[in-house]
């Protein structure tokens, strides 16, 4: 089969199509036939090195869907040609709350992952493909859709009527919230440094589009506008420290990343106001099934652009430069 394998590291520039053998589905494993698959800021930081444990070569992918090609044993409830999706978090544990960090790992490094043809992954890891999406919609989905629904449910617990900022709108993960925001009724305020980008984002229901690099006091702003109940945010550093100015008594604040860098924050406002700051990574398996069945509903994923497996170097580069508005799809024939 052919496979996006990563050799070096150094960049994206360190990729390469190799051929390599399909592997075979052990006990309680699928191996599925991968029609389409999508980057993450992940794959990216891998191949900068900016991950642990990294092992090499590697094929590198977290989200995919496909069809069923072959069932190992102990495997029931999926025939061969089944369409499917697969749940990257691989082996959370017992506890819902938070992963087991002595078992917990996510596809795509050190398991190989789904940039590749064929990937083999266990049974409770693969999920019927919502019938309406296309094989890319679906390939788009996993990792952020995942992330952004233990975010925004899960852990932020939002409410119908409740008013979230979303920080840096743009990426996977946040245009998820969004679309995830909208859906449940919430009133979703979005900030980006690009028109373009704020643009896009009110046609997905943004009801308030704010340009943080146009507006330097943005949190006076949004104090102007109403309480935020909910603050969802990948960034850390200064905006942290600013979300702790315009969440309303009693609200929370969740992190899943910190692209910006450390924060240093007030503790005034902190214990004051009663914030919650709350940490999230990745999902549980309940929160993945939860995650998907929002697509029975009509949602529907944002796609910057799609690639073919061979210009899988400059999906990577576009990933990295952070020109994309949604998800960065591979086909894979």
């Amino acid at each position: 089969m052919r496979a996006l394998r990563l050799h070096e590291i150094g960049g994206p520039q360190n990729l390469r199509v190799d051929d390599v053998a399909v592997p075979p589905a052990g006990d309680g494993e699928v191996l599925v036939r991968v029609r389409a698959a999508a980057l993450n800021h992940r794959d990216v930081f891998i191949t900068q090195g900016l991950y642990p444990r990294i092992r090499m070569p590697v094929t590198l992918g977290s989200d995919g869907a496909g069809e069923v090609a072959a069932l190992g044993s102990v495997v029931s409830g999926l025939a061969e040609g089944d369409e499917v999706v697969i749940d990257p978090m691989l082996a959370w544990g017992d506890d819902p709350r938070v992963w087991n960090a002595a078992t917990a790992t996510i596809l795509g490094m050190p398991r190989d992952g789904t940039f590749a043809q064929y990937a083999v992954v266990p049974v409770d890891n693969v999920h019927r493909k919502p019938p309406a999406l296309s094989m890319e919609e679906a390939a788009a989905i996993p990792l952020a859709g995942l992330t952004a629904y233990r975010a925004l449910f899960t852990r932020g617990a939002l409410q119908p009527g409740e008013t979230v900022l979303i920080t840096g709108v743009g990426g996977g993960v946040q245009t998820f919230v969004l679309l995830f925001a909208k859906w449940a009724g919430a009133h979703a305020i979005v900030t980006s440094s690009s028109d373009e980008k704020l643009e896009r984002a009110r046609a997905l229901g943004a009801d308030l589009a704010i340009n943080y690099a146009a507006n330097a006091d943005w949190p006076k702003l949004l104090r102007s506008t109403g309480p935020v109940d909910l603050i969802v945010d990948s960034s850390g550093g200064d905006t942290l420290r600013k979300a702790l100015d315009v969440v309303r008594p009693g609200g929370r604040i969740v992190i899943y990343g910190g692209t910006v860098g450390e924060a240093s924050i007030k503790m005034f406002p902190l214990f004051w106001k009663h914030v919650s700051i709350l940490g999230t990574s990745m999902g549980s398996p309940q929160d993945f099934a939860a995650m998907l069945r929002l697509f029975d509903d009509g949602l529907r994923p944002a796609i910057d652009r799609v690639f073919a497996l061979d210009d899988g170097v400059d999906a990577f580069e576009r990933l990295a430069a952070a020109h994309q508005f949604g998800k960065v799809v591979l086909t894979i024939e």
